[in-house]
């Protein structure tokens, strides 16, 4: 029998805390901390600008001797660093917001665990999920090439570099629709938590809303997902696969693009068609055949029609 080496993917919780008040732990891919909490934030309602959110520190706790140490402050630009606490794991991540910002409200505190496969896990209450948007993508003037596009995916598995040593994460990328430029990519074993970070990124550069921008992710659209890309003002979702019947209705209801099934020169669009371009390209499926199978035909244009499928 022979044996060599294999890499997983690091999967640790990371406890979010607010003014020192302890509001989610999340399964996460150590890495991009400060982001994840600053796009959990937004995903939430607590802040929707960069001068929400004014730092961000590693709180002290039991590390093993002799691990390497770690950067225990970061922030946005022209915030004060803090110390670096020789006792840190840099699994408790405290924030503070501006003044004058409230704080999250105590309904949003998740009751115990938010896994690395569900963000939803845990939520004291599912209304929470429907938070209010500061912004709306209706009016995004939004217009990409279909081309362009479907380029998004191989753009997007060629930067994953911790996937291609692990198999074990998930990807999300913010593209420029009009240059077809990735913005950032974020990979984490939770598909949430890598839309949080780039929604983080996205905050701390002061780019909220994402006007004119396409969330690109590696595997499916739920609703979460959706729902965060509304927050952050994106007027386009794209995915890999396939995206659940909530999460349709949900792009449908607020006038997001969302694209599934992304796969080379194939695609199928279920809601807001009409941003995406070039219509040489553009043809709808064969009705018979499963988008999956859809490797080779043309993009699908129309809406498909939406039937729900529940486990029995």
């Amino acid at each position: 029998m022979s044996s060599r080496a294999d890499f997983l993917a690091v999967e640790e919780p990371l406890e979010i805390r607010v003014f020192g008040r302890a509001l989610a732990v999340t399964m996460r891919t150590p890495g991009h901390d400060v982001e994840l909490a600053a796009g959990f934030l937004v995903s939430e309602g607590v802040i929707h600008h960069a001068e929400h959110y004014s730092t961000a520190r590693y709180c002290a706790g039991a590390r093993p001797p002799g691990e390497a140490e770690a950067v225990a402050y970061l922030g946005l630009p022209g915030a004060s660093p803090g110390t670096v606490d020789d006792g840190n794991t840099y699994n408790v991540l405290d924030v503070t917001l501006a003044p004058g910002v409230a704080p999250p409200d105590p309904s949003l505190e998740r009751s115990f665990y938010t896994t690395s496969s569900c963000g939803l896990c845990g939520k004291a209450s599912i209304d929470a999920v429907h938070t209010a948007s500061h912004y709306t993508v209706t009016e995004d003037p939004l217009s990409i090439d279909a081309s362009v596009l479907a380029g998004f995916p191989d753009a997007l598995r060629a930067e994953q570099a911790v996937f291609d040593r692990t198999g074990g994460l998930h990807a999300a990328a913010l593209f420029d629709a009009t240059t077809g430029e990735m913005l950032v990519l974020r990979e984490d074993v939770g598909r949430h938590n890598a839309v949080d970070k780039v929604v983080g990124w996205a905050l701390m550069h002061d780019r909220l809303p994402a006007r004119n921008c396409v969330l690109m992710v590696s595997g499916r659209a739920s609703f979460e997902l959706t729902q965060k890309a509304l927050m952050a003002g994106i007027p386009m979702l794209a995915a890999v696969s396939a995206p659940s019947s909530l999460a349709a209705e949900l792009a449908t209801d607020a006038g997001l693009t969302l694209v599934g099934f992304l796969r080379g020169p194939s695609m199928v669009v279920y809601s807001r068609p009409d941003r995406i371009t070039n219509d040489t390209a553009l043809a709808d499926p064969d009705p018979d055949l499963d988008p999956a199978d859809h490797t080779s035909s043309p993009v699908a244009a129309a809406p498909r029609t939406l039937e729900k499928a529940e486990q029995s």
